[in-house]
């Protein structure tokens, strides 16, 4: 931290209220007045968000109103015509069932970590710093067929940014349900120099309600055959263990939000009549502890119980930083192959 310090940067936000983000843009309302909190974007509509000239940093996205997975945020860094970035909102920021807003509690849903923080409420904010050396553009897509409500604030600021800063990226994966008896990709593809920041997961228990988290975490750096990085469990690669408390007294699966990883929500109580799929949402940063490679990279997690192999629906948001900005090596699945209950 060293806001102490002189800077010369210029600080820039684009919201509803100042859609261009230049400076004096914002709202002509007297005090008290609401002009333009919030937009509509219609089904099949692309609107842009965030539009702005280098070099400079984005370090703060906030969104709420509707905030499922019809929504698809795109980055695109220094006029590449192909986004760093495209995900549905909802998995990037940790929520892929998105139409459920409350725990097996019936608590709001609530992320507390270094990256993004999800407040009650449904207030989505993202913290993952974002050089841009010529220009930054963010759309939102609204793949679904009916008009939606977005608040958002996106800011940053103008400036120089280090020589060898790295470009932000973000992709979107999915099996509903995962093969069994075969490891589910987290990310692959990924080619350049750069290193591996992190992921969120999304996984919706099939079958028997039993362990379901003895799978590895396994990553392959530079074209290897074999993981350099092969943690031993899924709950131990998010910095958990003994199933988060499910198998151990007090034999329930117990939240956790931290700055770098976390199962901050169980949907769906044990037991409970009409909705037996217990559904978890996790993630895990590698902020302290990146993932370095100098040519490819490919993660994959298995999806194993003490029973064996297991079916599970599993859903990921991956997040990398390279040393240009790439095309993505994944596609996006349909809006409806996207509902999960």
């Amino acid at each position: 931290m060293d806001l102490y310090r002189m800077k010369n940067r210029s600080t820039f936000g684009f919201s509803a209220e100042n859609p261009t983000g230049t400076r004096n843009g914002g709202t002509r309302g007297k005090d008290c007045d609401k002009l333009r909190p919030c937009i509509q974007i219609q089904p099949g509509e692309t609107v842009t968000l965030c539009d702005t000239d280098g070099p400079g940093m984005i370090t703060h996205i906030w969104f709420t109103g509707y905030i499922g997975h019809s929504f698809i945020m795109r980055m695109y860094w220094d006029d590449c015509d192909e986004p760093s970035v495209e995900c549905p909102i909802s998995a990037f920021f940790g929520c892929a069932y998105d139409q459920n807003f409350t725990d097996q509690n019936g608590d709001w849903i609530t992320m507390n970590s270094a990256a993004v923080l999800v407040a009650p409420g449904r207030g989505y904010n993202c913290y993952w710093e974002m050089p841009f050396r010529s220009h930054a553009r963010i759309t939102m897509e609204n793949r679904g067929g009916r008009p939606e409500t977005l608040y958002y604030m996106i800011s940053g600021w103008h400036g120089g940014i280090p020589e060898d800063s790295m470009y932000f990226h973000a992709a979107y994966r999915q099996e509903h349900p995962v093969m069994k008896g075969r490891s589910y990709t987290v990310i692959d593809g990924i080619e350049g120099k750069g290193c591996f920041a992190g992921l969120t997961l999304a996984a919706g228990v099939n079958g028997n309600s039993t362990c379901w988290v003895e799978g590895e975490a396994k990553m392959y750096i530079d074209g290897e055959d074999y993981p350099s990085m092969n943690y031993t469990g899924t709950e131990d690669y998010f910095c958990g263990s003994y199933a988060f408390g499910n198998d151990i007294p007090p034999h329930k699966y117990c939240t956790f939000s931290g700055l770098y990883a976390g199962m901050f929500c169980v949907i769906g109580a044990a037991g409970e009549r009409y909705n037996t799929q217990q559904r978890f949402q996790l993630y895990r940063w590698h902020i302290k502890d990146p993932i370095y490679f100098d040519k490819s990279f490919r993660m994959v997690l298995d999806n194993l119980g003490w029973t064996g192999p297991r079916y599970d629906d599993y859903t990921t948001a991956a997040f990398w930083y390279l040393d240009q900005p790439k095309k993505l090596p994944v596609t996006l699945p349909a809006d409806h192959e996207m509902i999960m209950k």
